[in-house]
C-alpha cells in the first residue's frame, strides 16, 4: 500500500500538464484508454429528462397472455428466437416477464403489435 500512497502524493505534486502527458504514457505503455471512465462521469451527470429522451434501447414486457394462452405461447416462440415450446410455456405462464430487452423502438412496437393482436397484455420500458 506504501506504494500507492507514494504515487498519489507524487500525483498531487504534478500540474495539468504532466498528468496528461502521464496519461498519454500510461495509455501508450499499456495499450489502454482512460476516456472511457471520464466520458462515464460526464454521462452520469445529465438530466434524467434528457436519459428519457434519448433512449434508444426498450424493454417488451409481457404482464399477461389474456384468454388466449397458446395463442401467445406460438408468437413468444415467433418472436424470442431459439426458445423450446416448454421455456415459451413458462416465460408466458410466469408473466409478467421479459420477452425481450434493449431491442430497438422499432423492433419492440413490432413485437408488442404482434403479441397484442394474439391477446397478450404488454408493456414497454
Amino acid at each position: 500500500m506504501a506504494n500507492v500512497d507514494e504515487l498519489l502524493e507524487t500525483f498531487a505534486g504534478m500540474t495539468l500538464l504532466e498528468l496528461s502527458e502521464f496519461v498519454k504514457a500510461f495509455e501508450d505503455k499499456f495499450e489502454v484508454t482512460a476516456a472511457a471512465p471520464v466520458a462515464v462521469a460526464v454521462a452520469g451527470g445529465a438530466a434524467p429528462a434528457e436519459a428519457a429522451e434519448e433512449q434508444d434501447e426498450f424493454d417488451v414486457i409481457l404482464e399477461g397472455a389474456g384468454d388466449k394462452k397458446i395463442q401467445v405461447i406460438k408468437v413468444v416462440r415467433e418472436i424470442v428466437s431459439g426458445l423450446g415450446l416448454k421455456e415459451a410455456k413458462d416465460l408466458v405462464e410466469g408473466a409478467p416477464k421479459p420477452i425481450l430487452e434493449k431491442v430497438a423502438k422499432d423492433a419492440a412496437e413490432a413485437a408488442k403489435a404482434k403479441l397484442e393482436e394474439a391477446g397478450a397484455k404488454i408493456t414497454i420500458k
